[in-house]
């Protein structure tokens, strides 16, 4: 049961449709330094995420910071 008075609060949380936008992505294949994967994978464990997307937030931060030198 609720206690105290309640407020209404407004919805301000997008649609699920707009939270799965999917990203303007290439597959591609490419081979990498063993330590390099390693180190990924190791760093991946520690932060509960997925290696390959942080070897990709990497690309993107190096490409984003040279297109717009």
């Amino acid at each position: 049961m609720p206690v105290g008075k309640l407020t209404r609060v407004n919805d301000f949380l997008p649609p699920p449709s707009e939270l799965v936008k999917p990203d303007d992505t290439v597959k591609v294949t490419i081979a990498l330094k063993r330590s390099s994967v390693e180190f990924f994978k190791g760093e991946a464990r520690k932060h509960h995420a997925k290696y390959q997307r942080m070897i990709r937030e990497v690309l993107d931060h190096y490409a984003s910071r040279y297109t717009a030198a």
